[in-house]
C-alpha cells in the first residue's frame, strides 16, 4: 500500500503567507507583554531596577538578623553572601544572549535552555512565582505596618486605633491603579522614586543610630536563653539575609529591555547597571547591619526603625521612604508575574490580548496578594521562611547549576570549583533557613488572631 501525501489542509497551513501570518501574530504578541514590549532602556535603568529589587525592607531587619548571627559568624555571612550573590549575578548577565541571535528575557527560558522545554519550566517556574509573591505579600504587610507607625507616632495618643487589615488595604490602593502601567520601561520612574527612598531609609537608620549612641546596657551575647532557640533563632536569621540579597529573580526581566546588537550586546550596559546597584547595597546594607547591632546590641527590634523612637519627625520620614521604595518594589517583582500570567493566557489559552484582559488579572493578583498579607502578616517569620525556601535557590545556586550544564567548564578547575562552593553553601542555606523560620511563624501564630 502506498504512502499517503500530506492531505490539503496540511498543504494550506504551511504555505509561507501562513507562516507570515503566524509570525505576524508572535510578534504581536511579544510587543504587547510587559517584558518585551519595549527594549529602549539605558544601563542607569538598569541600575536603578536593581537597586529597587535588591535594597528591600529585608535590609531593616539586618541589625535584628546580626543579634541572632553574632559577631564573627554575622559579618562573615553578610559579606560572603554579597560576594557570592555578585558572582552568581554576574553569571545570569553573562548567559542572556549565550545563544548568537537568542535573548533569554526570562529566568525560565534560560532553565529550558539548560534542563529541557518541559523539566526547566518546572524546576525555575515555581521557584520563580514563590519568590515573586511572596516578595509581593511581604511588601503588602511592610507597607501597612509603616503606615500604621506613622499614624501612631502623628497622632501621640489622640487618635483612635485603627487596625493593621486597614493599614495594609489602604496600601493595596495604590497598586489597582499601579498595575496597569504596561511594562517595565513605564515603571522606570517609580522604581527610580524607590531606589532613591531606599538609599534615605538605610541611611537614616544607621546615622539615627549613631545619634543615639551605645545604648547603657547594650549586650552583645545571643538573646534566646536555651541551646535550641539559639540555633533555631540563628536559621531564621539566615533566612533573613538571603531575603535581603533577593534581587536576581527579576534580573533578566530587567535585561530584557536594554537594547542589544551583535557588536553591542545587552552585557556590557547591563553589567555596569549591576555594578552600581552592588555599591548601593553595600553602602545600605553593611552600615544598617553592624552599626544598628553595635548600637542596640541583641535589644535590637525586627525593624530597625522600631527601635529608633525620636526624633519622631525623622522616623516618619524614614517610614515614609520606606511606604514608597516598597510600592516601587512591589511593582517591579510583580510585573514578571503579570507577564507568566498574561502569557499563558494569551498563547495557550488563545484570550484576546486586550486590555480588559490586563485589568482583570492585574486587579485579581493586587487583590490576592492582599487579602494574603491581611490574613498573615507575621513579618519576621515570614522573612526567614520564604528567605530560605524560595529565595536561596534562584539566587545563590540556581545560576551556577545553569552555568555548570550549558557551559560545562574542566572538573576540578577554577570555575567548577568555585561554582560547587556556591551550590553547597547555598543548598545548606535552603535547607536551615525554613527550619527557623517556620519555628518563629509557629511561636508567633500561638497568640495570633486573624484580622486583628
Amino acid at each position: 500500500m502506498g504512502t499517503q501525501g500530506p492531505s490539503q489542509e496540511q498543504l494550506e497551513t504551511n504555505t509561507p503567507s501562513t507562516i507570515d501570518e503566524k509570525l505576524a501574530k508572535q510578534k504581536d504578541i511579544d510587543a504587547w507583554l510587559p517584558i518585551t514590549s519595549s527594549r529602549n532602556a539605558k544601563w542607569w535603568y538598569a541600575a536603578f531596577h536593581n537597586v529597587t529589587a535588591m535594597v528591600g525592607a529585608g535590609v531593616l531587619s539586618l541589625p535584628y538578623a546580626m543579634s541572632h548571627l553574632g559577631w564573627g559568624p554575622g559579618i562573615v555571612i553578610m559579606i560572603l553572601s554579597w560576594i557570592i550573590t555578585l558572582y552568581t549575578l554576574w553569571q545570569m548577565v553573562e548567559m542572556h544572549e549565550m545563544v548568537p541571535g537568542k535573548r533569554f528575557d526570562r529566568y525560565h527560558e534560560l532553565g529550558q535552555q539548560a534542563f529541557g522545554e518541559k523539566l526547566g519550566l518546572y524546576i525555575v517556574v515555581p521557584q520563580q512565582l514563590i519568590c515573586e509573591v511572596s516578595v509581593d505579600i511581604v511588601y503588602m504587610v511592610t507597607g501597612g505596618k509603616s503606615l500604621q507607625k506613622i499614624h501612631n507616632l502623628a497622632c501621640k495618643n489622640d487618635c483612635k486605633d485603627i487596625k493593621l487589615t486597614y493599614f495594609i488595604m489602604i496600601f493595596a490602593s495604590v497598586h489597582f491603579v499601579l498595575s496597569h502601567l504596561p511594562n517595565f520601561n513605564s515603571i522606570s520612574g517609580v522604581s527610580l522614586a524607590a531606589a532613591v527612598m531606599s538609599l534615605s531609609y538605610s541611611t537614616i537608620a544607621w546615622t539615627a543610630s549613631v545619634a543615639k549612641g551605645l545604648q547603657p546596657d547594650v549586650q552583645y551575647g545571643y538573646k534566646a536563653t536555651t541551646a535550641p532557640g539559639t540555633f533555631f533563632n540563628f536559621l531564621n536569621a539566615l533566612g533573613d539575609v538571603a531575603f535581603a540579597y533577593a534581587g536576581h529573580n527579576v534580573v533578566l526581566e530587567i535585561q530584557a529591555t536594554i537594547p542589544s546588537t551583535p557588536e553591542k550586546p545587552s552585557k556590557g550596559p547591563m553589567w555596569r547597571g549591576v555594578v552600581v546597584a552592588y555599591i548601593v547595597v553595600a553602602l545600605c546594607y553593611f552600615p544598617v547591619a553592624f552599626i544598628g547591632y553595635y548600637m542596640f546590641g541583641n535589644n535590637v527590634e525586627d525593624n530597625i526603625l522600631i527601635s529608633l523612637q525620636k526624633p519622631t519627625w525623622l522616623i516618619i520620614a524614614a517610614n515614609m521612604f520606606v511606604v514608597i521604595h516598597v510600592i516601587g518594589s512591589y511593582q517591579l517583582y510583580a510585573m514578571p508575574v503579570f507577564d507568566m500570567i498574561e502569557t499563558l493566557l494569551v498563547k495557550k489559552f488563545h484570550f484576546k490580548p486586550t486590555r480588559t484582559l490586563r485589568f482583570i488579572t492585574r486587579n485579581l493578583y493586587v487583590a490576592a496578594t492582599m487579602f494574603v498579607g491581611m490574613t498573615f502578616p507575621f513579618f519576621g517569620g515570614l522573612l526567614g521562611f520564604f528567605g530560605g525556601f524560595a529565595y536561596a535557590p534562584t539566587t545563590y545556586f540556581l545560576p551556577c547549576i545553569i552555568w555548570l550544564a550549558i557551559y560545562k567548564p574542566k572538573r576540578f578547575g577554577l570555575s567548577w570549583c568555585i561554582n560547587w562552593i556556591c551550590i553547597i553553601l547555598g543548598v545548606l542555606l535552603m535547607t536551615l533557613a525554613p527550619i527557623g523560620g517556620l519555628r518563629n511563624i509557629i511561636l508567633q501564630a500561638k497568640g495570633y488572631h486573624f484580622y486583628s
